[in-house]
């Protein structure tokens, strides 16, 4: 991997099987942090939303790596066994702290993409500073009894759940509050206003732009982890 942009592939081992997946690399000269960044479940690697918050994040001083899941490199919509997920994660995480070179590595995805981190993280397949979930999607629109939250007490990372109020996937917010309170070190930053992808009734902008206002809340919170100061 290289920095400024760079666009490549990454071999996956995936369980009786391998694939390659498609990989984009942004830094600064001199990355303080590196963090892969996955995407939803129905947008690949390149989505608006992931390269904008890339880009901002590399203006603060974080290399980042976009990558595809194995059922969008195939041409799928609908994601594969989360397994598959599961050992992509591995595969970007090990690049990465190759690359990093001792400065700290981060795991971030949105909606699906970070729930996928969590799970790799809480079966101790990657072992980030901190997991930053963008729309963790706690559970379907519409069905609060179908939760995805009984991992999550097995993260032991510092993980920050950052969340738009109107969100369907997090209604009712008790029960946001209640998984994160299950967590050995999380918080939720809230997001007024912001739907699952954050963006605002009434208020037209493009995701790049939506994405990029994110980003000083992530890094802050960042700073503060890799500081040793933990999550508030």
């Amino acid at each position: 991997m290289s920095a400024g942009g760079d666009s490549s592939r990454i071999a996956v081992a995936l369980p009786n099987a391998s694939a390659d997946v498609s990989i984009d690399l942004v830094a600064p000269a001199a990355p303080w942090a590196f963090a892969g960044l996955a995407h939803g479940a129905g947008a690949g690697y390149r989505h608006p939303f992931l390269t904008g918050f890339a880009d901002a994040l590399a203006r603060e001083g974080v290399a980042t790596l976009r990558f595809n899941f194995p059922y969008v490199e195939a041409g799928r919509r609908m994601p594969g066994p989360a397994a598959h997920a599961v050992a992509t994660w591995a595969a970007v995480h090990d690049a990465l702290v190759k690359s990093a070179d001792g400065a700290p590595v981060f795991a971030m995805g949105k909606s699906y993409g970070g729930r996928m981190a969590s799970m790799a993280a809480a079966e101790g397949v990657i072992d980030p500073s901190g997991l930053v979930y963008l729309g963790y999607p706690l559970h379907p629109p519409g069905s609060p009894d179908k939760a995805r939250t009984a991992h999550l007490p097995d993260v032991p990372q510092p993980q920050l759940f950052v969340e738009g109020t109107n969100d369907p996937f997090i209604d009712p917010h008790d029960q946001l509050d209640a998984a994160v309170a299950t967590c050995r070190r999380a918080e939720i930053a809230w997001i007024e206003g912001g739907g699952h992808s954050f963006e605002v009734k009434g208020q037209k902008r493009p995701p790049a732009e939506i994405a990029a206002d994110l980003v000083p809340r992530v890094v802050a919170w960042m700073r503060r982890i890799h500081s040793g100061a933990g999550p508030t």
